[in-house]
């Protein structure tokens, strides 16, 4: 795992996040809890300016992650005072392998099922082919040739296989845990790549203009009722784009609601008629670029 490259442990060393997922990273439940209560740990690394591990020996010899890098609430010196004693020695790891690691970590941890009480059967995941050879057909044009990219949306990782097949690695994200879920047992989705958040929170993860470009594909379905919710994803989304966004819907209305927000926050946005006979998967698009 990439954590054991960071932590520099043998790869038979058991290591474990002390939150179970990104919203737990955000707002530190279990964190909280082992301030208050304390942890019987008998050794420590800390990870320069990132957190710290902590290594257990019961139920089970493992190492526990423990980071504040993604929270407003932040662990204090003071608070942390009792872990250094138990500093061996200390690594340092860069901020883009560190979050790879944690997404990798997570991604494992919720395709074994560490934290479910019940699973759908992996035989409800279709990944039709026919879709994802037009959207290799639509795309070229539309993305940049390199840089970081970020799906949003993604389920269980459908369009994600259009991305791939053109060569580029998208981090992933969508709040369905289980359509993310069966994307990984399918192996569609790349863990260390793959995020389960809503969308909307992932300005306290990335700064703005972190990705090159975003992308969503089949969003929606858009209506009168829900728009107001899409509108916030889409365009705080958007913010974490240096260059253009590209989101699918299936009607033109809702690509023509969306452009039409994109417009109003200062993007130069078009309206792209994608349509085929079967009129089902990205019928429409709407591409925005910044000025």
């Amino acid at each position: 795992m990439l954590l054991n490259r960071i932590l520099e442990l043998d790869d038979q060393e058991s290591i474990l996040l002390a939150e179970e997922s990104w919203q737990d990273l955000l707002d530190l439940p279990v964190t909280e809890q082992i301030l208050k209560e304390g942890l019987d740990a008998d050794g420590g690394i800390e990870i320069n300016g990132l957190g710290y591990a902590l290594h257990l020996q019961e139920p089970a010899p493992i190492w526990l992650v423990i980071t504040d890098r993604y929270s407003k609430r932040k662990i204090t010196a003071q608070e942390a005072e009792g872990w250094q004693s138990l500093i061996g020695r200390r690594v340092e790891a860069e901020e883009e392998d560190f979050l790879l690691a944690i997404n990798e970590c997570l991604s494992l941890s919720l395709a074994g099922e560490l934290f479910c009480q019940s699973c759908l059967p992996q035989a409800g995941t279709q990944y039709v082919e026919e879709r994802i050879e037009r959207l290799m057909h639509l795309l070229p044009p539309m993305l940049p040739e390199e840089g970081r990219l970020l799906e949003i949306c993604c389920g269980s990782g459908m369009a994600t296989q259009a991305l791939l097949r053109l060569g580029h690695r998208p981090m992933v994200v969508d709040s369905d845990r289980c359509e993310v879920c069966q994307g990984l047992k399918a192996g569609k989705l790349e863990p260390e790549r793959c995020m389960v958040l809503d969308a909307r929170l992932l300005s306290s993860i990335f700064l703005p203009k972190s990705f090159r470009a975003v992308l969503g594909f089949m969003v929606g379905l858009i209506d009168d009722f829900n728009w107001p919710a899409w509108r916030e994803i889409l365009l705080l989304s958007a913010a974490l784009a240096e260059e253009r966004v590209l989101f699918t819907v299936y009607t033109q209305k809702e690509a023509e609601l969306i452009a039409r927000a994109l417009q109003g926050e200062g993007w130069k946005a078009e309206v792209i008629d994608n349509r085929d006979g079967k009129g089902i998967y990205d019928q429409w698009a709407c591409l925005a670029l910044r000025p």
